[in-house]
Order: structure tokens, then C-alpha cells, then sequence
């Protein structure tokens, strides 16, 4: 048996457990960062350049990684192993699964060879953010719960991640609205990635703007601001280095010093709209495969729920 999840703090306690079996992580961000089109290779070369960019490690490394991830996958599928995918309701989860799901599409599969668990919640649990917080005990409870991978998860997960992956973000958009009727968090997760778009009125993505908005009451320690920060998101998903760096790329709007941050001047004028944070700064940046870049800044309206194309 091989179990695929979403972080090494899943693949321990399951390799504890009773079920057997080896596990890995899938091991990839995809809301950040670029996720381009095309030939597999294009994709992983992208995220391999992007990953060592962000402090990762070597670039040949990373890449190495990412197609030995593949390759161990597809090997199973093909080997005919039974498959267990281990994934949560949250953006970061939602974007790996449909990458897998889709990735099995591609390389076929043995009716009840692939099984999926996937969970918003979990009993006694209020606060749940993940399957990471769970111990041994409490993810054997959850195995009665998979279910099989259908062609239906499969199909629906292709379209997906081909929306993702495109320059131009309204499929995406159309995804949203329309969602395969097999993936119940994908909706919510891809609405919180629109968002990730910068805002009509002052050029923020929401990461961005509650992290201004919590620097508003104050300087805060950064540590303490990636906590506020996620506590803000309906379904957590950031990694404190996520946040770090969407800090570092928020100069001159916040001033960094060791270990804690502090709203500027220009920072309290984009927050009150005076000021157009895409125009102050400039972007240079990915959502999905849409790369956002002066003369090319495709915008997310809030109030409306939709994309506004470049001008």
C-alpha cells in the first residue's frame, strides 16, 4: 500500500500506524508561485526555478525531487498498488489534489486501486485546520471513510487543474462557480486563490491586506503576525515563510526589522485607498499560471466576486 498527503507531518504518523503500507508528500505550494501550461517538464522546470528562488535549495535538486515524486506515483498506478491520498479542505491541499487526481487520469488506473480521503472536520475537533494536528489514533479512525477514486473525480479534477494552468484566469473563475460536483471544497478554495489577485480599488491581494490591516493596531513580531494572520482565514492554508516573504515584498508599505514588522506611512494610504499598491510598487507575480506584470494585471472585485481584465 502507498499513502500520498499533503506534508511530512502527516506522512509520520501515518508510517506509526496500523495501516501499513509506505507514505510520502506530495510537497508542492501552488498558490504560489508559477504553475504553467504545457509538457509536465514545463511545469516541473517552473516550480523547480520558482522553489530554489524562495530558499528551497538547488534548483537541479528540486527538480530531481519533483519528477521522482511523479515517477513514484505513476509506477504505482501502473504496478497496480492499492493508493490511499490523504488531503484536507484548504487551498493548499485542494491545488495538490487536483494535480494528483489529474496526474492518475493521465496515467489510468485498476478499478479500486486509487482511494481518497478527504475531510473538512473531524469530530471533537471545532478548530480544525488540518490533518497534521491529528495523532496515530485519530487518523486510523478516519479509514472507513475512503472511498474509490472514480473516473468522475478524475475528469473533474483535469479540468481543474487545466483552468489553473492557463495565462488567462476566467476559467479559473468559471471553475468557481461551476465545480465538479465530486471535489465539495474546491469552490471555496479557488475563491480564496481569485482573491489572491490584486484588489480593483487599492491593488492588495487579501493575503496582503490583512497583513496591513493587523499592522494598522501596531508593530507586531512577525512570528505573532503569521499567527493573526491566519487566524483571519476561514480555512487556513499559509506557511509561515509564505507570509515572510509577501512581508519583504510589501516594502516600503511595511518597514522590516529583526523579527518584527511596522506599518509605513505610504502602507496606511494604501490601506485607505489613496494609493494603488500595483502602482507604488510594480508586480511581478503568479497566480496560477497567470503572471501578473505591468500592462498585464488582471484584478479580483470583491464586492462583485469577479475578475476585472487588464486595461
Amino acid at each position: 500500500m502507498l499513502h500520498i498527503t499533503n506534508g511530512d507531518s502527516v506522512v509520520s504518523p501515518l508510517l506509526q500506524s496500523g495501516l501499513g503500507g509506505e507514505a510520502f508528500a506530495w510537497r508542492d505550494a501552488y498558490h504560489v508561485g508559477p504553475v504553467r501550461s504545457g509538457e509536465r517538464s514545463r511545469l516541473i522546470d517552473a516550480r523547480a526555478a520558482f522553489l530554489s528562488s524562495c530558499g528551497w535549495g538547488d534548483e537541479d535538486a528540486i527538480r530531481e525531487e519533483l519528477l521522482t515524486r511523479d515517477a513514484r506515483f505513476v509506477a504505482a498506478l501502473r504496478d497496480g498498488r492499492e493508493i490511499v491520498l490523504w488531503f484536507e479542505h484548504d487551498l493548499y491541499d485542494q491545488l495538490q489534489l487536483i494535480d494528483v487526481l489529474a496526474l492518475a487520469g493521465e496515467a489510468g488506473f485498476d478499478p479500486d486501486q486509487l482511494e481518497l480521503l478527504e475531510i473538512g472536520s473531524f469530530p471533537g475537533r471545532p478548530g480544525f485546520r488540518g490533518l497534521g494536528e491529528l495523532n496515530v489514533g485519530e487518523l486510523e479512525s478516519l479509514w472507513p471513510q475512503r472511498r474509490a477514486v472514480t473516473d468522475e473525480d478524475t475528469a473533474g479534477a483535469q479540468r481543474a487543474w487545466e483552468a489553473l494552468r492557463r495565462a488567462d484566469p476566467r476559467g479559473l473563475a468559471e471553475v468557481r462557480l461551476d465545480p465538479p460536483p465530486s471535489r465539495p471544497f474546491l469552490a471555496a478554495a479557488l475563491l480564496r486563490l481569485l482573491e489572491e489577485l490584486p484588489d480593483v480599488d487599492d491593488g492588495l491581494s487579501r493575503t496582503e491586506r490583512q497583513l496591513l490591516e493587523l499592522l494598522d493596531d501596531g508593530p507586531l513580531l512577525t512570528g505573532g503576525l503569521f499567527v493573526a494572520s491566519q487566524d483571519l482565514e476561514e480555512v487556513p492554508f499559509h506557511g509561515d515563510v509564505w507570509i515572510l516573504r509577501t512581508l519583504a515584498e510589501l516594502t516600503p508599505l511595511v518597514s522590516l526589522t529583526e523579527g518584527s514588522a511596522e506599518l509605513t506611512d505610504d502602507g496606511r494610504r494604501v490601506l485607505a485607498g489613496d494609493l494603488d499598491r500595483v502602482e507604488l510598487l510594480g508586480i511581478d507575480r503568479w497566480v496560477g499560471g497567470t503572471h501578473l506584470q505591468p500592462g498585464a494585471v488582471w484584478r479580483w472585485d470583491a464586492d462583485a466576486s469577479e475578475l476585472v481584465p487588464p486595461s
